[in-house]
Formats: C-alpha cells, sequence, structure tokens
C-alpha cells in the first residue's frame, strides 16, 4: 500500500452522482473517460500519468483498464460491490481498492423487508389488480402471513444483520448461512444454503456477488425451499441460478420472489416480466438521496485520503 501522497491525473472510468463529479472535478484534475474523443488513445498516451480511478460497483476497472494505467494506485469504487474489479490482480500490484460500507446498509436491508412483505401479501400485485378494473368482493384471493415467518438469510454480514433485526420485529424465525458461524448472534446456523432453505419460508439473498458466490443458489437450493417458498434477492443476480430460477417460478415449484438484481441488468427474463407472483424492480435498494448522498461522500473521502497520505478510509477487507 503506498504511504505517500501521489501525484498525477484521477481518471473518472463512468458516469457518477451528479454531486461527486462536482467535487471531485473542483479539487483533482479529473479526466472523465467517458467524455475522451478516442478513449484508447487517451489511455495510451496519457494512462502512465493515472494514479487514482474512481469507478462504480457495476462498471468497476477492466483487467485491459487496469493494464493500461502503470502508476495506479487506488481504485476507488461509488458502492458497496466490488466484484466487478479483480481486487486479488490488483493487489498483486500493489494497487489498493475501496468501497462503501455501512452507508448503504439501512436502505437495502428496508428495501428487502419491503420486498419480502409485498411478495408475500401481493401489494404491487393486487395494486395492478385494481387499476385494471378486476376488483370483485373476494376475487384477489387469500396471500401469506408475514408476522412468524421463518426466515434464511443468505449471508450474514452486515447488510444481512441489518435485515435480521428488523424481522425480529415481525416475530420471524430467522435462520441464516455464511461461510462460517457468526459470534454473536442467537440466530440458527444452517451448515449450507440447501440446508438453509430446507428449514425457510423465504429465503433472503444478503451475500457479496463474485465467482465465489455465483450460482450459489442453484436449482436444489430452489427444490429444498418448496413450492410454498418465496425467494428475495437484493444482493447479486449472479448469486442465484436465473435459468433455475425461472423455471421453479413458472412451474411453480417455489411461491414466487421478490427481486431487486438480474444476471444481465436491465435486461430481464420475459417470463419474469409476464408473472404475476414476481416482483421485479430495476436495482434500487440503495437509490434514496439520503444513502447516495453519503456514498458520494464517503467515495469523496476515499479518494481524497489516498491522495493526501496514500491511504483510504475504506479499503476491501482482505479475503480470508
Amino acid at each position: 500500500m503506498p504511504q505517500s501522497a501521489p501525484h498525477g491525473t484521477v481518471l473518472q472510468v463512468c458516469p457518477l452522482l451528479p454531486s461527486l463529479e462536482e467535487s471531485l472535478a473542483a479539487r483533482y484534475d479529473v479526466v472523465r473517460l467517458a467524455e475522451q474523443p478516442d478513449p484508447a488513445r487517451y489511455l495510451a498516451e496519457h494512462g502512465s500519468e493515472v494514479v487514482a480511478a474512481v469507478t462504480s460497483a457495476r462498471v468497476g476497472l477492466s483487467h485491459e483498464l487496469m493494464d493500461a494505467l502503470p502508476k495506479l494506485g487506488a481504485i476507488v469504487h461509488f458502492g458497496v460491490g466490488y466484484e466487478t474489479t479483480d481486487v486479488a490482480r490488483a493487489r498483486a500490484r500493489g494497487i489498493d481498492v475501496s468501497n462503501t460500507p455501512d452507508v448503504l446498509t439501512d436502505c437495502v436491508a428496508d428495501l428487502a423487508v419491503g420486498g419480502l412483505i409485498d411478495v408475500l401479501r401481493g401489494l404491487a400485485a393486487a395494486d395492478r389488480y385494481v387499476r385494471a378494473g378486476e376488483w370483485v368482493p373476494n376475487g384477489f384471493g387469500l396471500r401469506t402471513k408475514v408476522s412468524g415467518t421463518r426466515v434464511g438469510i443468505l449471508g450474514l454480514g452486515r447488510i444481512g444483520q441489518a435485515i435480521a433485526r428488523r424481522l425480529e420485529g415481525f416475530d420471524a424465525e430467522i435462520s441464516y448461512h455464511s461461510r462460517r458461524p457468526v459470534d454473536g448472534v442467537g440466530y440458527r446456523y444452517a451448515d449450507s444454503p440447501r440446508a438453509l432453505a430446507d428449514g425457510a419460508d423465504v429465503l433472503v439473498v444478503a451475500t457479496s456477488g463474485g465467482a465465489e458466490t455465483r450460482n450459489l443458489v442453484s436449482a436444489d437450493v430452489l427444490d429444498a425451499l418448496g413450492p410454498r417458498g418465496y425467494l428475495v434477492n437484493i444482493a447479486r443476480g449472479s448469486v442465484v441460478d436465473e435459468p433455475a430460477l425461472v423455471a421453479a417460478l413458472v412451474e411453480g415449484r417455489i411461491a414466487g420472489a421478490a427481486l431487486d438484481v438480474f444476471a444481465d441488468e436491465p435486461n430481464v427474463p420475459a417470463a419474469l416480466l409476464e408473472a404475476d407472483n414476481v416482483l421485479l424492480l430495476p436495482h434500487i435498494a440503495s437509490a434514496t438521496h439520503e444513502t447516495r448522498q453519503a456514498m458520494g461522500e464517503l467515495t469523496f473521502r476515499n479518494l481524497d485520503h489516498f491522495m493526501t497520505d496514500g491511504t483510504l478510509v475504506t479499503p476491501v477487507p482482505p479475503v480470508v
């Protein structure tokens, strides 16, 4: 990790929050890669001048771009995720990486609980029913009670624990699966995603994305969840085997799903668009004015800290 103040250009890889862009441009020599007439030529001629790159969690930094920046010392992410950047490869080159943890925990947890309530009670479906002029007495049908539900949380990190705390208010019976048991929590630990799903009415996906968790929610896990079970995903689309999920929903092997993320955003499988037992959201878990502003401020603080003394405020923790 660098320990002295670097001097050079800050590369903005993709569009960011306007207030963050303004703060960056006001303080540093910032080049917006997307606005270059010929980005490849710019990198060939000026890549050696770049000492820090600011990007989003969705875009990250590709191998090719990393290789084009020989003096890069930091990759600063706007967002909590960083699976779009090869962190191990960056660190092998002495490049440090940051994200924006904690500041979006509450909003993501709020949305997870909202999605759970919606899909069990059919709120969005009921709204469509009324708007379509189909309301007749007893016509909408009965749905599933939320209070007292057995909820399995896949990934009990900051966000997973925030979801669990909220669900305690609904007298939910909470269990979880993570790579290892989490100290200091009283929830039941399941030793595999399948075992977690087998003991839950609702499976909430709150784990990180990336190669290690790709398709962690497999067809086998969905079968264990069963025809009366629901899936809520506010993590990453890659964590769920999407074709298996579509098949399970279409064939009635699970009862429904609330999805804020998808495997190939913004593309959503056509079968899901036609399913009335699925809540579809456009990746908005952290999309509130308050949270995005906090994310922007933390992103700026990370870059500012790096450009001042060569360190980051919230470096991505090492994999253990």
